[in-house]
């Protein structure tokens, strides 16, 4: 289960390029139900989404490099690329420390900015106070979700 929080960034915090990161590409066989494939670093990932905003179930099945390459030009849309950086972030409500994932969009979407956290549970989720860097909390539109991003769906 993927319960997360989902915010666009207009100005990320000046330090954010000192926190690990990963380069993702990705793209959707799919989207209703969400099918994707995406390519971190090294690493392959074929993942199913469930339908939902806040929460929604999530399976990720590893792929060989040949797989990938296979599946990739039988995508719908746009194939989207960023940088994600891995922001901890220290909560007094929660017991260990949560991860600000910070997507720096390339690309057809360079410029775009979103942070996604992820929960235990719901609870932890809707009781969620941001840092104040965060801007507005998009989880809720769905007019952020990488899938409708790939289908070239401008958000409002």
């Amino acid at each position: 289960m993927e319960i997360e929080r989902k915010y666009k960034i207009e100005t990320p915090p000046a330090d954010y390029m000192r926190y690990p990161f990963h380069i993702i590409e990705q793209a959707y066989l799919c989207t209703r139900p969400v099918i994707r494939i995406r390519k971190q670093d090294d690493e392959y990932y074929l993942t199913y989404k469930s339908s939902g905003l806040l929460s929604r179930e999530e399976y990720n099945l590893p792929l060989t490099k040949e797989a990938y390459g296979h599946l990739l030009p039988k995508a719908d849309g746009i194939v989207l690329t960023k940088t994600r950086y891995r922001i901890p972030l220290a909560t007094q409500k929660e017991k260990s420390s949560l991860t600000i994932e910070l997507d720096i969009f390339s690309g057809a979407y360079e410029g775009l900015i979103l942070a996604e956290v992820e929960f235990p549970t719901e609870e932890a989720a809707l009781s969620f106070i941001p840092p104040d860097w965060f801007g507005q909390d998009v989880t809720f539109t769905g007019e952020y979700q990488n899938s409708r991003l790939s289908q070239g769906i401008t958000p409002v």
